[in-house]
């Protein structure tokens, strides 16, 4: 296998189907709807839009997935990045429990997608949050608790000798385990939306980025060769749009992370370490993630950076970290290392709305982007045929900016998190 040429080099570039060729934007166009980005958000919000009868045009920088769409960790999980009592305190019980149900919806998404559009994409179902240290089993059974009773939806704890069947790292106390998340490959997950899309009719232009957006009754989007004209806009880039439209990336800090894949292990020894092929992450602050690819590889991640720097000794560090988990891996290394940025936002809930009555947002996905996606494309597909209560319920999230401004903010975040992960380390 090798690396697609038009993606970062990682084991999903490299495992990755047939990638049709888009052209770039040239010329005036014109669209009922015009989506900046064709990543897991944008995708979703033009399928869902051109099956509604409406003539949608993507606009992508790079290529289809390039960015954290088609390298992330791959993982499928209920909920939102800050948690039930988060949102609970920014907008109540009531709304945070649909707000809350309506994450399922999004896990949901992705198994009717899969099965209607014929994605290979490699599902497998299960996901555990495992607990290392005693306050970690604590907080894992509050939780239990918490969304039985609050949000119904009971979940299995797990003792360690019962996770232990499963996954028998001696680093692990218990487990919360979820039957209906998951894991996929995301590239190729990406790249079957994108081929929906298209058979829908959406008209995706790549190697165009957009360099400005005039506002008006009917915004134009316009890119070095070319603009579109349209009665909506969707903004769906996320971390990797800057200066389009600056109030927003003044909620949102871009994030470093990544992911390593070993060498093919093969089937028996892959299963020795997760029996039942579920993904799994741990609850700290700087937590690690894992799970089995398709073709019996290891996929690691759990580094993240809050600078615009690389971490030092990145593969050192990964290779560390995972032999933590699993001792037996000695003398196993990474046969791909890569990595990309995520958006946060400040609270770590979904920042979607409106930037005025005919352009729309959404970002802040804060590590839960692979369901929250689907979601938001939805959402946004909803408000802009007129329906928008779920849109409204979103926008009623208060965000606000990171403190600093452009000089300090990322400094700021880079102490803040220093101390997170001395907590980790202590506690």
């Amino acid at each position: 296998m090798s690396d697609h040429p038009s993606h970062p080099a990682s084991w999903y570039a490299a495992s990755a189907h047939a990638m049709a060729t888009h052209p770039h934007l040239e010329g005036a166009q014109r669209a009922d709807v015009c989506v900046l980005g064709a990543g897991l958000t944008g995708l979703n919000a033009a399928l869902e839009l051109a099956e509604a009868g409406y003539q949608v045009i993507v606009l992508e920088a790079e290529s289809v997935g390039w960015g954290a769409s088609g390298r992330n960790g791959g993982q499928v999980i209920f909920g939102f990045g800050c948690g039930e009592s988060k949102l609970e305190g920014l907008v109540g019980r009531a709304d945070a429990q649909r707000l809350f149900a309506w994450s399922l919806d999004g896990v949901r998404m992705i198994g009717e997608r899969i099965a209607r559009h014929q994605i290979a994409c490699d599902w497998r179902s299960g996901h555990a949050h495992v607990a290392i240290r005693p306050r970690h089993v604590v907080e894992l059974q509050h939780w239990q608790r918490q969304l039985s009773e609050h949000y119904n939806y009971p979940l299995t704890w797990w003792d360690r000798d019962q996770l232990h069947a499963n996954l028998p790292s001696e680093r692990y106390l218990g487990a919360l385990y979820d039957a209906n998340s998951g894991h996929l490959h995301p590239l190729n997950y990406t790249l079957g939306l994108a081929r929906a899309a298209c058979a829908a009719g959406v008209r995706i232009f790549a190697g165009s980025k957009v360099l400005r957006i005039e506002h008006g009754a009917r915004p134009v989007l316009h890119t070095q060769h070319g603009s579109v004209r349209c009665d909506f806009a969707v903004l769906a880039g996320n971390a990797l749009v800057k200066g389009i439209a600056p109030q927003l990336d003044r909620k949102i800090m871009p994030v470093g992370t990544y992911i390593g894949a070993t060498a093919v292990l093969g089937d028996e020894r892959a299963r020795a370490l997760i029996g039942n092929d579920m993904a799994v992450a741990d609850i700290n602050w700087a937590l690690d993630y894992f799970r089995l690819s398709a073709d019996h590889r290891l996929l690691f991640g759990g580094r993240a950076s809050y600078s615009n720097l690389p971490p030092a000794n990145l593969r050192g560090v990964m290779r560390a970290r995972m032999r933590r988990v699993f001792p037996q891996l000695k003398g196993v290394d990474f046969e791909y290392l890569w990595g990309g940025v995520i958006d946060i936002s400040r609270n770590r809930a979904p920042h979607w709305g409106r930037l005025c009555d005919n352009v729309y947002f959404a970002q802040g996905f804060s590590g839960h982007g692979v369901a929250a996606t689907g979601l938001a494309g939805r959402v946004i597909a909803e408000a802009i045929r007129g329906q928008s209560e779920r849109m409204d319920v979103f926008a009623r999230i208060r965000h606000r900016d990171f403190p600093g401004g452009r000089a300090l903010r990322m400094p700021l975040l880079v102490a803040a998190m220093a101390w997170f992960k001395l907590r980790d380390a202590l506690w």
